[in-house]
């Protein structure tokens, strides 16, 4: 008699249904809607003092997400969601302030700066995550999605205005190429001066460009994608935009 080996594809499967039933974004797709307005700007007056408990709460709820077993869609939401949610607690945890990057003596002190990327804010089933952690060693090295870097918001006025709404698997394309098109569309991150036939762009095309060249052979090119009607020339002149790291905060309503 033929004695078969346990179906190790069905254990996997099982065991990525129960962790795909588990991430709920629901709580966190509250708090967004509650706190952050149609331009992407954040109260934090008002969150920090109604809602800092909550945001707690649901974080310590994703503490013992198994990542291996989530599909693409469903791994690359969590970890936006989680990336953009632990930004939001370390700013709340600090709040008010002006900014993430803090001055010392009237200049930029640039290791605490540091600090907030690279300290470990949270473990995710036992392992130590910083937010360089989860943009880079997660985010970047496994997936090969650009328009990432129009999604993770680092509470500053330079990066992408923060989605009021959770990211969702089964429409996490859609919520992309939204983003993708509200960034590249806002003239304070991306523009065209013919007459000195110039593209300014924020400097998130110059700090990744090698992800935006896995998907165009330049950042000229991968704009074009989205504003064909800027009718850029073969031969343009790149230029990248001071980049603001004032709050990305608005006034209780």
């Amino acid at each position: 008699m033929e004695i078969n080996a346990p179906n190790t594809d069905n254990s996997f499967s099982v065991a990525a249904r129960e962790t795909s039933l588990m991430l709920d974004f629901t709580p966190w797709d509250s708090m967004l809607k509650r706190y952050v307005n149609d331009d992407g700007q954040v109260d934090y007056a008002a969150w920090q003092s109604a809602s800092d408990q909550e945001l707690n709460t649901w974080l310590e709820s994703l503490h013992v997400t198994e990542l291996s077993t989530l599909e693409r869609d469903e791994a690359i939401a969590f970890l936006i969601n989680l990336y953009n949610a632990l930004t939001i607690r370390q700013v709340l945890q600090q709040y008010p302030l002006a900014s993430i990057r803090p001055t010392f003596l009237g200049m930029p002190n640039w290791l605490a700066f540091l600090h907030f990327f690279t300290k470990s804010v949270y473990r995710l089933k036992g392992q130590s995550l910083s937010l360089n952690n989860i943009e880079h060693g997660l985010l970047r090295e496994r997936f090969q999605e650009p328009r990432i870097h129009f999604a993770l918001v680092c509470a500053s006025v330079g990066c992408p205005g923060l989605r009021a709404a959770a990211y969702e698997p089964e429409q996490l394309d859609e919520q992309l190429a939204a983003d993708a098109h509200r960034f590249i569309h806002n003239d304070d991150k991306v523009r065209y001066d013919a007459a000195r036939s110039t593209l300014y762009c924020s400097k998130i095309f110059q700090w990744y460009k090698a992800d935006f060249l896995t998907k165009a052979a330049s950042i000229p090119d991968y704009i074009s994608q989205y504003r064909p009607e800027l009718d850029l020339p073969n031969r343009v002149t790149v230029e990248f935009l001071p980049y603001s790291w004032a709050l990305n905060q608005r006034t209780s309503s």
